[in-house]
């Protein structure tokens, strides 16, 4: 299993803006045949060094995670991010 965790820290950090970001993300959920599992967190603490939004995801292999990235929904998805980010987002992968 590939877990893939993404953060997030948006231009507006408005409660607002960081729910509608939130929900773009939570609306790939049962959209793409190879994305086992999505979790998405908003961030509570709101400290300087904070990021906003957490997406966290699982797939059976990498290819998945391949096939995923290029994926339509994942593609608007990103559309809307390159729109909202504060500059770029950090990510790990790992095998578990």
């Amino acid at each position: 299993m590939l877990t893939h965790v993404v953060l997030f820290k948006l231009k507006d950090r408005s409660p607002e803006s960081v729910q509608t970001t939130y929900e773009v993300l939570k609306n790939m959920e049962g959209k793409i045949e190879v994305l086992r599992h999505i979790e998405v967190g908003k961030d509570v603490l709101h400290l300087e060094r904070s990021y906003d939004i957490a997406l966290i995801t699982k797939f059976d292999s990498v290819e998945d995670l391949k096939i995923y990235d290029n994926h339509p929904v994942h593609v608007q998805v990103k559309e809307h991010m390159k729109q909202v980010l504060d500059g770029t987002s950090v990510c790990v992968d790992f095998e578990a």
